[in-house]
């Protein structure tokens, strides 16, 4: 591992602090800030010639300076002349723009895509990308992990709930892939909320497909959470049909704008996410659990720097 050299942006140190503590190697010396008029200083302060460089940096809020600033650590380490050069995103930005919905609108995530491959990146590492099909927007490998198994591990080692009266909430069409796969691991039946768009800014949740939910514990999984609306909505159904607890699940807790109140007035008994993140305090609830995707990332990562296959680590 002596080639190999692990360098964090600032949108999540504490998560890099992490990957590098499982992987038992210091984080390098890197120099990150912002110049009087806010463009982004950035300066490696260690040698990085001939080594495997992967830079850590979820593109989270605020979305285009965490973007702006992984472009630029990009090419110090291209300048500095690095061997290799892997883009660590465990949060990718702009995913939900994969596609025009209608015209004159940008494929924005094709766009930043091209920016990071063109900056220098030979190869990305990501989790949980909100359309997977965006692996095919980058010209250089990608290896695409997902936060299932952390989610999953939990509810059945950590999380004390009984699974024999569990189930497993699709809080939309669009989610019930996702649903099946929690539910072949974690066993229980699986529900469907009925979801429909009345106008182009409001969606209403009305209607339960699936078996009786009264008494069960409702287990509702998403890749990320921003606004909470959807949430919001399928919590006030569950409640509604008679379940007694709810929790949901998500890899990326965006919580944006009026998230923090729909997540309150959801009335859940608890919100698991993962640190691919950071979550401010004021973007925690009492019964927020925070999981870490360090173990993941990390072994992602020593498994590229050794050239070997990451397939185990989705077993």
């Amino acid at each position: 591992m002596h080639d190999l050299k692990l360098l964090s942006g600032r949108a999540n140190p504490a998560l890099s602090r992490e990957i590098a503590d499982h992987l038992g190697v210091p984080l390098g010396k890197i120099s990150l800030g912002n110049f009087p008029d806010g463009e982004i200083a950035c300066k490696v302060d260690e040698d990085v010639r001939g080594r495997d460089v992967f830079l850590i940096q979820p593109t989270c809020p605020p979305v285009n300076e965490s973007l702006m600033e992984l472009l630029v650590m990009i090419d110090s380490c291209l300048r500095a002349s690095a061997e290799r050069i892997t883009a660590v995103i465990p949060y990718f930005g702009y995913a939900r723009q994969d596609r025009k919905d209608e015209g004159r609108v940008p494929i924005t995530a094709k766009l930043v895509a091209n920016m990071i491959t063109r900056a220098g990146a030979d190869r990305v590492l990501t989790m949980d990308l909100h359309a997977p099909q965006i692996q095919g927007f980058f010209d250089v490998p990608v290896d695409h992990l997902y936060g299932a198994p952390v989610l999953n591990d939990y509810f059945l080692h950590d999380s004390g709930i009984a699974l024999d009266d569990v189930v497993i909430v699709s809080p939309d069409e669009g989610s019930i892939k996702r649903a099946l796969g929690h539910a072949k691991r974690l066993g229980g039946t699986v529900a469907i909320i009925d979801k429909r768009r009345v106008s182009a800014t409001k969606t209403v949740q009305a209607n339960i497909l699936g078996g009786p939910i009264d008494g069960k514990v409702a287990l509702m999984f998403d890749d990320m959470i921003s606004t909470a609306g959807s949430i919001k909505g399928a919590a006030r159904v569950l409640h509604d049909h008679g379940v007694k607890e709810i929790h949901v699940a998500t890899s990326h807790a965006v919580l944006c704008g009026s998230a923090m109140d729909n997540l309150r007035e959801a009335d859940l008994t608890s919100l698991v996410c993962t640190n691919s993140i950071p979550l401010r305090d004021d973007q925690k609830l009492p019964q927020t659990k925070i999981l870490s995707v360090a173990p993941l990332l990390g072994g992602a990562i020593k498994a590229i720097h050794r050239n070997e296959s990451i397939s185990k680590l989705f077993r």
